[in-house]
């Protein structure tokens, strides 16, 4: 079964999303939100395999919401306005769906769900990202692996610390961490080994890195022993 969510402010468009739905046997609805600030623990708590996610609602943004998601389920956007595709797309969108849903556009995204999420060979590939495209105002620079200290997530996107300036990129945490040497210290924060300089413990199990440029990236209780695991400290 595939585990889904639908994400939409017009509760008619849920309502119709759902009818589609609920005639193939393969899909599971497990919740729907009516906005992105009540779908945010609903995607923590239910861990949906896809989001049908509207873009345009109020407040906070189906765009919004897809940065503050980490890990990322699988997301089909579904929207009146085509004018969104291209980043929609940036943001590691599974598909596009333009409002009202046509079932036989539906059924190829369908199709490809079912494909995409039965059980794979699972094979770790070793790191392939070498820069990061990173944009700052009206530059874009790519950004050696290197050289980057830790990459963060808030409501703004994704951005990365690197040779004391702060820049936006469009990848995500997840594919950061997949595809580069960057560790997971905090649910939206990764650092560089080189760029630990000295991890100080805190109270109730929490601690920070201090970096070379004077940076405290947060570490939770939830990553703390997994990255000294692979730091090699007790």
């Amino acid at each position: 079964m595939i585990r889904t969510l639908i994400v939409d402010d017009e509760h008619y468009a849920r309502e119709e999303l759902k009818l589609h739905l609920a005639s193939d046997p393969a899909i599971e609805i497990v919740g729907e939100a009516a906005n992105a600030i009540e779908a945010l623990p609903l995607i923590q708590r239910l861990k949906p395999d896809v989001v049908f996610l509207d873009i345009q609602m109020p407040k906070l943004s189906g765009m919004e919401l897809v940065a503050m998601l980490d890990p990322l389920p699988r997301i089909v956007f579904v929207t009146a306005f085509d004018e969104y595709a291209i980043q929609a797309f940036e943001e590691n969108a599974f598909d596009y769906l333009l409002k009202p849903v046509e079932p036989a556009r539906l059924a190829k995204t369908l199709a490809r769900l079912k494909q995409d999420i039965s059980p794979q060979p699972v094979e770790r590939l070793a790191p392939t990202i070498e820069h990061i495209p990173g944009y700052l105002h009206n530059r874009v620079r790519l950004l050696p692996i290197a050289q980057v200290e830790y990459a963060f997530s808030d409501l703004g996107g994704v951005h990365v610390a690197c040779q004391g300036e702060l820049f936006h990129t469009q990848l995500t945490l997840k594919s950061l961490e997949e595809k580069s040497l960057l560790l997971r210290c905090h649910r939206q924060y990764l650092v560089s080994p080189k760029a630990i300089f000295e991890i100080r413990l805190l109270d109730n199990q929490l601690a920070e890195i201090l970096t070379p440029s004077g940076a405290r990236v947060p570490v939770s209780r939830r990553y703390l022993k997994e990255l000294k695991d692979q730091l090699g400290l007790d």
